[in-house]
């Protein structure tokens, strides 16, 4: 089975090393490189293409949301993990507008982490949903004009709405009496039509736009 590939960013010698060590025990996930500024973070995503990247936000010579952003920009495929001491709401709503798909806390328990790589690698939603809860709140608004969901057909309205409830894939599948397999095609159809990239940008545009309206 091919491993993700993790490259981990941060300041502090003992923070990369603590977490190349939960990585070492983890057999879906592979260690190939670190770093210790926003600017290197850019260069070895460049150079070594991870799947996903452990991206602290401060770091000297550059913020890591500006980081986030390029590479998000850069490569929309790579999936990034901020790791951050700041738990503040604003900071959690900007580093997810920035492409960010997970939000962890430093002084949270490694289970957290853990947690959002194996989402990640499930392609499920790597934000904690009392996290996920609070950025949505904070984000909605006026509902937009016109159909905002005209693009979607019945089922796939369906599949955005449990999207948006926080469901899994494994549940949406079971609430809709389909394979996983098919959820996940429906899933990547709704990113496409919407111009989406992950299911927390999926959910606070469900949720922004009221889509129960829609149903």
């Amino acid at each position: 089975m091919t491993k993700l590939k993790v490259l981990l960013v941060d300041d502090h010698e003992v923070v990369r090393k603590g977490l190349k060590y939960v990585l070492d025990d983890l057999e879906d996930f592979a260690f190939i490189g670190e770093a210790s500024s926003a600017k290197a973070a850019i260069h070895m995503t460049d150079e070594l293409n991870p799947d996903i990247v452990i991206l602290d936000i401060r770091m000297p010579g550059g913020s890591g949301l500006d980081a986030c952003r390029t590479i998000h920009e850069k490569k929309p495929n790579i999936s990034i993990i901020i790791l951050t001491s700041y738990g503040d709401d604003e900071l959690i709503a900007e580093a997810i507008q920035a492409g960010a798909v997970g939000y962890i806390l430093k002084d949270g328990s490694t289970d957290e982490l853990v947690r959002a790589l194996t989402a990640i690698k499930n392609g499920e939603a790597a934000l904690d949903p009392a996290i996920t809860r609070k950025v949505l709140g904070m984000m909605q608004r006026k509902p937009a004009q016109g159909h905002p969901f005209a693009n979607l057909s019945e089922r796939e309205m369906e599949v955005l709405h449990l999207i948006s409830e926080g469901k899994t894939n494994a549940v949406i599948a079971e609430t809709l009496i389909l394979s996983e397999k098919t959820i996940r095609n429906y899933i990547s159809a709704i990113f496409l039509k919407l111009n989406l990239n992950n299911r927390v940008e999926a959910a606070i545009f469900a949720v922004h736009n009221r889509i129960q309206d829609y149903l």
